[in-house]
């Protein structure tokens, strides 16, 4: 049991002693456990690591920390190892008595477990010489790498829990709210709503008890900054929450939190005991006279609960449906008492304020958006992962200089924004700084962070069908115009896909548009008309070719497009002939290979396992396939080779 602390000195003198007690010169390495690198086998890179220092007689000489994502997952494992600050990407368990053996006892550097430049092939040492960290300005993900997030003592070590001290003891309830207001803040939930107006509208509320809340559903396909926050930092989320709640005069709060988010609701309900039991949390937080209790509340993943009276109503113990705003959920939420609502992101942002004040917080970012985002970059990208950057970079900063550019030499083709009702946004204004009104003056919008990228080989209408019948099934049914728009949307795109659509349905699919975003109940039917409106707007070209000339520019769907052989270069290998799934090649050694256009069922996969080098199997749309060569003709004939004399 550790000692309670019971005042703001007894803090301050823990925070000295553990910092006294701190090595700087100590061997240490940190490992990333979060969720992706356990994916990629960080346990066993773990259990090599202690089976290892045992044998070389460095037990307790090297302390290993088990630390949080810091973005760069598909190069997961990851380690650090200090003081140096040397990271090694890709570890495997077979590559830990090389790293102790060398890095650890004679200071040498395992090379081929740095990061390589896939352009310069210059391998970084440091992660400020990596492309990926070296754009970003990692506010919130920053100390992931550096503490364990199941010791509140490495936390304290880095300054925490200094904000809440701060607040409690130097400022009033009306100076943090002050304090909140200018420096701008908006929610990094979605609607970038300004943070201070939901507190300072909870805080006059009339109604006891107040609620805050922070809603950690995230439910966009692949975006998972939340998540990073909760496994790496989960005591900066909850020393932000405990302060907002102290400006709200709230004594009562709840975490929402996905189901399918184990590690984070561990993570987070260790720091909830941790804080509680250090007097940081509860009954008379500090000596302060403040009390206030935290729950943690797990969602049952359905996407539309992380709308705010959805996720409310799901905290009550009822199905996660949305309800009407006549009243804001901050004046009437949860049991209809007051309850602010904030995503992970803004509530882990209030204890930087508070430490280093609203002025210095505002001289990040842009004039209407302040401070940094989290963006989940995903797609035909280079490098995927957490990005980190102030508000205002540019599109092509973040797909270029982060992300590496596109995949195998492609060509950028748009950008989706916001995750399934974001919009795509094209090459012209790839030079459009992100940030809450450029985007949504681009059509699409900030949403929760997410960021995926596409290529010259993406359909847009097929990204619009795609997300639409995403938003269709989760749709939780209970205004007509999402439940019905959206049907009727999916209806009308799979027919377009197929090579069925007709003139009318680009002017039904805008209608449709129109109602849901203006009728629907809540933001997932408002703003499910984005990725139409956008591809719409933007790529009108592709639907027009879909529906008149019955053909995919992108040649990517699946009904729209045949594949045959083309004789000139096929070298008779047998590869697709052995891949076929349905037996739809005809072929043999040394003659010319064949499709049978009726057997084949358009899987693809013998143009994907024809080598490159050959390139011999052709995929097309909208036109005729070439007739097969005569049987008599199908004999290749290859050059002989002279014989060595």
């Amino acid at each position: 049991m550790m000692k309670k602390l019971n005042s703001l000195s007894d803090l301050e003198k823990l925070g000295e002693d553990i910092r006294a007690k701190k090595d700087p010169k100590r061997l240490a390495v940190a490992v990333c456990v979060s969720t992706g690198c356990q994916a990629l086998g960080v346990q066993k890179v773990l259990e090599a690591f202690d089976e290892e220092l045992k044998k070389q007689g460095l037990e307790g000489k090297v302390e290993i920390k088990e630390t949080g994502c810091l973005g760069f997952c598909e190069k997961g494992p990851r380690i650090v190892i200090y003081p140096e600050e040397i990271y090694y990407f890709q570890v495997k368990a077979s590559d830990v008595p090389e790293i102790v053996s060398k890095t650890l006892i004679n200071n040498e550097i395992v090379e081929r477990l740095l990061y390589t430049d896939q352009v310069t092939g210059k391998r970084a040492r440091y992660l400020s010489e990596v492309p990926f960290y070296k754009y970003q300005n990692r506010l919130l993900l920053e100390n992931n790498s550096k503490i364990n997030p199941k010791k509140l003592e490495d936390y304290l070590a880095i300054g925490g829990y200094t904000a809440l001290a701060k607040a409690l003891f130097k400022m009033t309830p009306e100076t943090v709210m002050k304090a909140v207001k200018d420096s701008t803040l908006r929610g990094r939930g979605g609607g970038g709503f300004p943070t201070y107006r939901k507190w300072e509208s909870s805080r006059n509320a009339p109604g006891e008890p107040k609620y805050v809340i922070v809603n950690c559903d995230e439910g966009d396909p692949g975006a998972f900054m939340n998540r990073a926050l909760m496994e790496g930092n989960p005591h900066s989320i909850l020393e932000g929450l405990i302060i907002g709640a102290y400006a709200i005069g709230s004594h009562e709060g709840f975490i929402y939190v996905r189901q399918e988010y184990p590690l984070a609701v561990e993570n987070m309900e260790t720091a909830i005991k941790q804080a509680e039991e250090r007097g940081l949390l509860g009954e008379d937080i500090l000596g302060s006279g403040f009390d206030f209790k935290v729950k943690i509340h797990k969602g049952a993943g359905a996407f539309v609960s992380g709308e705010s009276s959805a996720l409310m109503t799901a905290i009550e113990g009822k199905v996660g449906e949305p309800r009407p705003k006549y009243v804001h959920t901050s004046e009437k939420g949860v049991w209809d008492k007051p309850s602010t609502l904030n995503n992970v992101e803004t509530w882990a942002n209030i204890p930087h304020i508070i430490n280093y004040g609203a002025k210095w917080f505002a001289s990040i970012g842009t004039e209407g958006s302040k401070g940094t985002k989290i963006f989940a970059l995903a797609g035909k990208v280079n490098n995927t992962g957490l990005v980190e950057v102030p508000f205002g970079v540019p599109l092509k900063d973040i797909i270029y200089k982060i992300g590496g550019g596109i995949r195998n030499g492609k060509k950028f083709k748009g950008v989706q924004t916001g995750g399934p009702s974001g919009g795509v946004i094209p090459k012209q204004h790839l030079d459009s700084p992100v940030d809450f009104d450029e985007l949504t003056k681009l059509g699409s919008m900030m949403g929760s962070g997410g960021m995926i990228v596409m290529d010259e080989e993406t359909c847009m209408v097929e990204l619009a069908r795609y997300f639409v019948n995403f938003l269709c099934d989760e749709s939780c049914g209970k205004c007509t115009p999402c439940r019905e728009g959206l049907k009727q949307a999916s209806i009308i795109l799979n027919r377009i896909v197929s090579g069925k659509g007709t003139e009318g349905d680009i002017e039904k699919l805008k209608k449709i548009a129109e109602v849901t975003s203006v009728a629907s109940l809540c933001a997932l039917g408002q703003t499910s008309a984005n990725p139409l409106l956008t591809t719409l707007r933007y790529f009108s070209d592709e639907y027009e070719a879909h529906i008149k000339e019955k053909r995919c520019p992108a040649l990517a769907c699946k009904e729209l497009v045949s594949y045959y052989i083309d004789p000139e270069k096929c070298q008779a290998c047998t590869i697709c002939y052995r891949n076929c799934p349905v037996d739809a090649i005809i072929g043999e050694k040394m003659k010319v290979h064949v499709v049978d256009q009726s057997k084949c069922i358009k899987c693809g996969t013998c143009y994907d396992v024809c080598p490159p080098r050959f390139g011999a199997v052709k995929k097309i749309s909208g036109e005729p396939v070439p007739p097969p060569i005569p049987e008599e003709e199908r004999l290749i004939k290859r050059p002989k080779k002279e014989k060595r004399s």
